[in-house]
């Protein structure tokens, strides 16, 4: 894939909950490694600060965290599901107005794995941004998984972004 194609296509789809003035953005792509691997990757802060972003805090079941994306965000998170290593459901910005819910769902494939993200409750006005962003970070991911350094991430981001904005307007 040429870097002007890879620049266009995108791997992850948006849609709204219902009426309720939310969205939801959810990713799924096959990595070339086992699921134990991937779930540390997941998991484990200092995997994570090699892709998304800094975690600190308690990341067991009903634990609180903080946490800095490489995307800007930050701020509290809890651990609401983990079921290692198949399933893990965080809240972020629990009990407030910009609550959202990001589940991740492993399922080993042979030697590779598939996983699939989706953060609930995503304003709808802004649900194409969410869509370039975690397609970015996911990209990380594979980059930090196949031993590479991950991309600047908001390079990344605008050059995804017009591709889901023009996804978003399908939705209505």
């Amino acid at each position: 894939m040429t870097k002007d194609s890879q620049a266009t296509t995108t791997v992850g789809t948006m849609r709204s909950l219902n009426d309720t003035g939310r969205g939801a953005v959810r990713m799924e792509d096959r990595y070339d490694t086992d699921i134990d691997d991937l779930w540390s990757a997941l998991t484990e802060p200092q995997r994570l600060a090699r892709w998304i972003g800094d975690v600190e805090g308690d990341l067991r079941l009903g634990g609180e965290f903080q946490a800095r994306f490489t995307s800007s965000w930050e701020g509290p998170g809890r651990v609401d599901v983990c079921e290692p290593p198949r399933r893990l459901l965080v809240t972020l910005e629990p009990g407030t107005e910009d609550e959202t819910v990001v589940e991740a769902e492993l399922v080993a494939d042979g030697a590779k794995t598939r996983l699939v993200i989706e953060e609930r409750g995503l304003p709808l006005g802004s649900l194409h941004a969410y869509g370039a962003g975690w397609q970015a970070h996911v990209e990380d991911l594979a980059a930090h998984l196949a031993g590479r350094e991950p991309a600047d991430w908001r390079t990344r981001w605008a050059e995804l972004s017009p591709a889901y904005r023009e996804q978003a307007l399908e939705l209505g």
